[in-house]
């Protein structure tokens, strides 16, 4: 069926019994050379050979003809039509098709071409025409039968029958056959047909044909037309006497034969794959990428891949953020072991000082204390290092201190906090190898584990010096609050920690922060306020208020006044971790003093309230020092930041308590 429609002749004949006549219609066109009774329409013309022509082989043409004379209709006899005509289509792309027309108009100029056949357009639904379609484009939209050419009937629209059906009344039928072939039965369509509500009120009728081009083109052709009403024999068909069907001049034939043409495209796509694999790659090597020197080969085994790192916190995903610290944004991860992780990102911008870091580092792995918060090792990129250390599930203290979107802890807890980082420095002072300097100890570095255990953190600060010895660097670094005095003359020391230390005990009992500027000047300064209630014989009037007054009235006016003796601004009165330890647990009785010792409840002069004081401090090179606290909220006690020739000491007034 597909070739006849592209590229042979077709006889397509039809009977169409519907309505009635007064007088019969009955014509023959061997050719088309008279063309007194034809009317043509847009690009419909006759050649000089007599063959009709209803489009060109050109993209978007539409071709009508019609008989001029009317068939005239009435009621009083039935109507009968019989046509017999001859058309050729040549061509590979076999145009968009032609239809055999039976409209009460001849003006199309409404109608589209492409799909609509030149018979109808996108809103002609509904129009008064009967169209039997020769159609060569499959138009799935109107229902067309699959196939690359089929036959369908149009009634007022273009939407193509298909065929199953017998019906003893008013029946159109379609017969389609090669030129030599005499007419096949049974017919190839057959339809019934209810003209009386296809064209109601109508006296007359016209007979015709349209085509049309699209993209697909073709040439249109009728060669013979045969037309009669009534139940007469249609004229004879002498097929010699018929004109030639032109033949479409193909393309110049290609040098490039299919199988090149697949090699080609073959080749095509294995290189775009071969490029996406290369940028897949490329850019996957890049985003693990990493940075390793020949002096870091000792620190190996404590290294952690950024591939583990990247995946196991999902790309460091929003989902995966828990904070960030002073220096750096920390994210929660897995391991593949299934260990659970807090991965902190720290800019650095050199080498200055990296190796000892690094070094320093790796040590703090070989710390081994309940109180401590485990660090697993690291990894480094280009501008960037990572820590790596155990994941605490309950944030660092500071939250549960001061933000309401965290439980407030009873006092028992907060005892059991004080004494677990009290036994955590005893540790790093004397129990460890060497002597580790924390030089940050406050609330935000201290952890609370699933069982709200205190578990000291943030050694981005730290450093280590021999049993004997003095710590190898005199710069002073920390936070504001917590400094001890003599950092700016004699540099850090245990008993630096154990200032800083005197002040978070105070922290954890009062509730409060040791410098906030916005409270009253009496009050601004938590040493100095605690003390003064202690010389009130208020000492509890101090006492954080979210405890509700549910504590033990002993245990917090020893731990506050223990705050108050390390926080000593006179170096040699203040215990050592070994004596905290002793006096929390009760192992050793406090040494008398009272709120007017000297140094008691002094306020330390490095504490300033300026919004921001620079000391010069001659020193020698040293890294820029980082703050690791793995949870902690944006603080609002700011570290100084150590540089090779100076320090800034910011001094920010503090929130208040929401």
């Amino acid at each position: 069926m597909s070739c006849w429609l592209l590229q042979i002749l077709i006889i397509s004949s039809l009977h169409l019994i519907s309505l009635s006549t007064q007088q019969e219609t009955r014509f023959v066109y061997e050719n088309f050379l008279d063309k007194e009774n034809i009317y043509l329409d847009k690009s419909a013309n006759v050649l000089p050979s007599g063959l009709l022509q209803l489009t060109s082989a050109s993209d978007h043409q539409i071709g009508h003809v019609f008989y001029k004379e009317s068939i005239g209709l009435s009621t009083s006899k039935p109507l009968s039509f019989s046509t017999h005509f001859v058309c050729a289509l040549p061509g590979k792309e076999g145009g968009h098709g032609l239809t055999f027309l039976v409209s009460p108009f001849m003006d199309f100029s409404h109608a589209e071409s492409t799909r609509f056949l030149g018979a109808f357009n996108a809103s002609a639904n509904g129009s008064q025409a009967l169209a039997v379609e020769l159609d060569t484009i499959w138009n799935p939209e109107y229902k067309d039968t699959k196939g690359s050419n089929h036959v369908g009937i149009d009634v007022n629209n273009p939407v193509s029958v298909a065929v199953w059906v017998d019906y003893d009344g008013t029946i159109l039928s379609v017969w389609i056959a090669p030129l030599e072939v005499k007419k096949p039965s049974p017919p190839l369509l057959s339809h019934p047909i209810n003209l009386s509500e296809i064209f109601p009120n109508i006296s007359k009728l016209y007979v015709g044909f349209s085509a049309a081009t699209g993209n697909a083109v073709s040439g249109h052709y009728i060669l013979w037309w045969s037309f009669s009403t009534g139940r007469g024999s249609l004229h004879g068909l002498d097929i010699s006497k018929l004109p030639k069907a032109p033949h479409e001049k193909l393309p110049p034939k290609s040098h490039f034969t299919v199988q090149t043409l697949a090699i080609i495209l073959l080749g095509c796509l294995a290189f775009v794959v071969f490029a996406i694999l290369a940028g897949v790659y490329v850019c996957r090597r890049k985003r693990y990428s990493e940075v390793s020197e020949t002096w870091e080969k000792e620190f190996d085994a404590h290294r952690f891949s950024y591939k583990s790192l990247y995946k196991g916190t999902k790309g460091f995903s929003k989902d995966e953020f828990l904070g960030r610290g002073g220096f750096g944004e920390v994210y929660r991860g897995d391991l593949p072991q299934g260990r659970e992780i807090a991965v902190k990102r720290v800019s650095h911008s050199g080498d200055e000082g990296l190796k000892q870091f690094l070094a320093e580092v790796v040590s703090m792995r070989y710390l081994k204390h309940r109180n401590l918060v485990p660090l697993f090792g690291y990894c480094r990129r280009k501008h960037e290092l990572l820590l790596v250390s155990e994941y605490m599930p309950n944030g660092s203290l500071d939250e549960h201190l001061f933000y309401e979107t965290k439980s407030v802890l009873s006092w028992s807890q907060r005892l059991v906090v004080v004494k677990g980082i009290a036994s955590a420095l005893w540790y790093l002072h004397t129990g460890a190898d060497r002597v580790v300097l924390h030089r940050d100890v406050k609330a935000s570095n201290v952890m609370l584990d699933a069982e709200f255990n205190g578990r000291l953190g943030d050694f981005g600060m730290a450093r280590f010096h021999e049993h004997g010895g003095n710590a190898a660097t005199t710069a002073a670094v920390g936070t504001v609050g917590y400094m001890a005095p003599e950092l700016v003359t004699m540099g850090a020391s245990t008993g630096t920690d154990v200032y800083a230390f005197g002040v978070f005990m105070l922290e954890v009992a009062c509730g409060r922060r040791p410098v906030e500027a916005q409270l009253q000047v009496e009050r601004r300064h938590m040493i100095k306020w605690v003390c003064e209630c202690w010389k009130k014989d208020a000492l509890l009037d101090a006492t954080d208020p979210r405890l509700g007054g549910e504590f033990i009235a002993e245990e917090v006016e020893m731990v506050m006044k223990l705050g108050l003796l390390c926080s000593n601004i006179v170096p040699e009165s203040r215990p050592t971790m070994e004596q905290v330890v002793l006096y929390l647990n009760k192992n050793l009785p406090m040494p008398d003093f009272s709120p007017y010792t000297l140094g008691i409840g002094t306020f330390a002069p490095f504490m300033v309230d300026a919004a921001s004081l620079l000391v010069e401090l001659s020193s020698g090179p040293s890294m820029s020092s980082s703050n690791h606290s793995p949870y902690a909220c944006q603080p609002t006690d700011q570290p100084l930041s150590e540089t090779k020739n100076s320090f800034h000491v910011v001094a920010e007034p503090e929130k208040p308590k929401t």
